[in-house]
């Protein structure tokens, strides 16, 4: 995926009120949209560089959206939104393990009577339906991991609760975690950020639910998915 439009690129100064970030560029303040709603924590170095990507869309208070952040130890992506589209453009090209014979990609599928949704449904001539739900795992796991999540996630462990019960019903249900940062060798659930999830992790792996940890490889402006991770639960 490659983010279209002219880039800016600042040095990271503070983030504040969870969606905003003020950068240092060309001699001045600017402040720009933080499109992302958990901690941060060990993604953000004072001085660092941030890459920007720009938006002219009508009503929009701030134009500038932080992409990427470069730490001492490598790129990491910063705009959790992206998240689902890296993965859908590897999911149409046939890079995802385990999952290149589905030729049918449905995003935002909505489950349980409609009062659920699912990041994609694919379906494939004589294949079984296939629930795929994407987090952004960017926490630096001690031991030279990257662990999900950062914060509490009551969502993150009702998306586990969903995949689950597909399972049961018959279908695939791929939880698929994409390792936006340079670094980390293995991914794993961060228990010491959320112990509810980690639990409920381990017991959608025993219902069945695939776990899948993805690289994301970041080159501003491109980024696309690549290298799997060995994923460590316990």
């Amino acid at each position: 995926m490659r983010i279209e439009g002219p880039l800016l690129r600042g040095r990271f100064l503070r983030r504040y009120r969870r969606f905003l970030m003020d950068v240092e560029a060309g001699g001045r303040e600017v402040t720009v949209h933080c499109p992302n709603s958990g901690s941060m924590e060990g993604c953000l170095e004072e001085g660092a560089e941030v890459v920007c990507s720009f938006s002219a869309a009508p009503g929009r208070r701030l134009p500038w959206t932080a992409e990427w952040i470069r730490l001492s130890s490598g790129w990491v992506g910063i705009h959790t939104h992206r998240s689902n589209r890296i993965v859908e453009e590897a999911l149409r090209e046939g890079r995802v393990p385990g999952l290149q014979a589905y030729t049918q990609i449905h995003p935002e599928a909505e489950v349980e009577g409609g009062t659920s949704r699912v990041d994609f449904l694919l379906n494939g001539p004589n294949l079984p339906p296939c629930y795929v739900e994407v987090k952004n795992a960017t926490w630096p796991a001690p031991g030279g991991g990257v662990g999900f999540p950062d914060a509490v996630t009551e969502r993150g462990l009702k998306h586990l609760g969903v995949l689950s019960r597909r399972v049961r019903q018959g279908c695939r249900g791929v939880m698929v975690y994409l390792v936006n940062r340079s670094d980390g060798h293995f991914f794993r659930p961060a228990r010491e950020k959320d112990p509810a999830y980690a639990r409920g992790l381990l017991r959608a792996a025993a219902a069945g639910v695939e776990i899948l940890a993805l690289r994301a490889e970041i080159a501003p402006p491109f980024v696309r998915l690549g290298a799997p991770l060995p994923v460590v639960l316990r």
